[in-house]
């Protein structure tokens, strides 16, 4: 409560300013009023004044004086003037001194003015509540003192004068004292919600900023479907574009069929879980949770956008951890028995009285005993695999060198390898761990070229990149010119162990996709009308932290 009321105290003197000024204004219309009604009142009644009057004079002087002052002060605040303490506080004065002016040279303190300078006297307080509105008081309770006083003396008025002139002044301090504590309490809880509200409002961007910022997406829709607000991860999940992580995604959407689907079942069946979907081909697995934000009136919904691809991940690490822990305990007991399979394969292969059959056997046996070492070795890497050592990369750069060094690893093959590539005008950068990235790269370029020669007897592949289609995102396609990925089989090529190639380890893209998570990068199939099998690479915003 004490840091509520010391920055309530701080916030106060922020908000005060304006708050006098707006309150000065309304106070100053009161006197425009009243200096008005005091004009108009001396054509009323005129052949009386010179007997009820003091100094008629003087006191038709000082109305319309006073009238002038008052319009002035208004069209300067028309225009834009701001008044300070300063100007309020002579303000007052001149108003509590005119007024007794007005007094003096009319009919004394029994004068119906002398209620209006109770008014100044508590707007005074008001304005200002501090000691100077005991001045205030102080000095309106002196100078009706001294006009009853000097009538009582000079013109033997009655000695009720005083009597009321005494009474006007504890009205006047009265006035100020109570007018004063309910200002103080008013301005500090004025202060005080005002910095509460301050703090509701930094803790709302607090809060919005950690929503744009979270890896899960999360959208607020309508009952019909409609987008109300989405974060950048759900954008990025979606609809393929990212949108600055400080500002929350308010754009008019339609979602993707699935996910509508999806929210019509939910409709029909709160209590039914959605089943995981993909928004585009390119796009990773996703899971949607809905639930009513409003529980009366349930006209907005909450969605959170799961990638289910983490989930997966994380259960086949557990199983090839588990297996890359068995793999290394029997690594050794099956390598040696391996090892002597093939060196009595070699030392066969070298005898001059084996005949062309036994030849193929034992080529059969070399060809496995390699298969079996490359299951071993795979499963080893997976089991001891490094963390990511991301940064930024200029994509276009880096794939020229890639080509030129993969090139060099080809040059004996024959038919002679050929890797084009294109590159887009405008291409981001990426953030990701080049060794990674470049075991994932040629590994997929190696199973382009040998699909693309069992195709069509070339050896040929095509790498392209580009920007995805907000303009932020890098990605890299590699295309080969081979059969193609049967429709039925095209969700099973990233399983463990998974492979259509009789010599094949079913490991190669299962790893290529792990290396890519592991830099928040995605793999995925891309399925086009164009021949060949084309693999994308889409990876993150390069501001994003890995």
């Amino acid at each position: 409560m004490a840091t509520d009321t010391v920055s309530a105290v701080s916030t106060g003197k922020k908000t005060s300013g304006l708050q006098q000024a707006k309150l000065f204004r309304i106070y100053n219309y009161y006197r425009l009023v009243i200096s008005l009604m005091l004009v108009a009142l001396l054509f009323v009644d005129p052949v009386n004044f010179d007997t009820r009057f003091r100094l008629l004079d003087y006191y038709q002087f000082g109305v319309v004086g006073y009238l002038a002052l008052n319009s002035f002060v208004a069209l300067i605040m028309l225009a834009g003037f701001q008044p300070g303490t300063r100007h309020v506080t002579l303000s007052i004065l001149l108003d509590i001194l005119i007024m007794h002016g007005l007094l003096f040279t009319s009919t004394g303190i029994t004068n119906g003015l002398a209620n209006l300078v109770i008014i100044s006297v508590a707007a005074g307080n008001i304005l200002n509540p501090s000691r100077m509105g005991t001045f205030y008081a102080a000095l309106a309770a002196i100078c009706s003192l001294s006009i009853s006083g000097w009538a009582v003396l000079t013109l033997n008025a009655h000695g009720d004068d005083i009597v009321r002139a005494g009474s006007l002044g504890i009205l006047y301090f009265a006035a100020a004292f109570i007018l004063q504590n309910i200002s103080r309490r008013m301005m500090r809880s004025d202060a005080l919600a005002t910095s509460r509200a301050q703090s509701i409002a930094e803790l709302e961007q607090i809060n919005q900023q950690i929503i744009q910022r979270m890896r899960t997406g999360i959208l607020v829709l309508d009952r019909y479907g409609q987008v109300r607000l989405a974060n950048a991860a759900a954008e990025e999940l979606l609809f393929g574009t990212s949108t600055d992580r400080d500002k929350p995604a308010t754009r008019s959407r339609t979602l993707p069929q699935p996910l509508k689907l999806g929210l019509e079942a939910w409709l029909n069946n709160p209590e039914m879980r959605t089943e995981p979907f993909q928004p585009a081909p390119t796009s990773p697995l996703l899971q949607a949770n809905f639930t009513q934000l409003d529980q009366e009136r349930g006209d907005q919904i909450l969605v959170f956008i799961e990638d289910m691809s983490k989930v997966t991940q994380q259960a086949q690490q557990m199983k090839l951890a588990s297996l890359g822990r068995l793999t290394a305990g029997i690594a050794h007991e099956i390598r040696n028995p391996l090892g002597a399979i093939s060196h009595a394969a070699q030392l066969m292969e070298e005898s001059p009285h084996i005949d062309a059959s036994d030849l193929q056997m034992l080529d059969i046996i070399r060809r496995q005993s390699r298969r079996v070492n490359g299951i071993i070795e795979n499963v080893l890497s997976l089991s001891r695999r490094e963390q990511a050592n991301a940064d930024r990369v200029d994509l276009a750069g880096w794939l020229k060198e890639f080509r030129a060094d993969f090139l060099q690893t080809q040059e004996t093959t024959s038919p002679p390898t050929n890797v084009i590539l294109k590159i887009a005008s405008k291409v981001p950068e990426g953030r990701f761990d080049k060794s990674q990235v470049e075991q994932v790269l040629v590994n997929l370029c190696d199973n382009g070229l040998r699909y693309s020669q069992q195709q069509s007897g070339e050896r040929k592949i095509e790498l392209r990149a580009g920007a995805t289609a907000d303009g932020e995102r890098a990605y890299v396609d590699v295309r080969d010119f081979g059969p193609g990925v049967a429709t039925g089989t095209s969700h099973s090529i990233f399983e463990p162990f998974y492979t259509t190639d009789k010599g094949g380890t079913g490991l190669g893209l299962y790893l290529a996709r792990e290396l890519c998570e592991a830099n928040q990068a995605h793999l995925s199939l891309v399925q086009d009308d164009q021949l060949g099998c084309c693999f994308r690479i889409t990876f993150a915003h390069p501001g994003r932290m890995i």
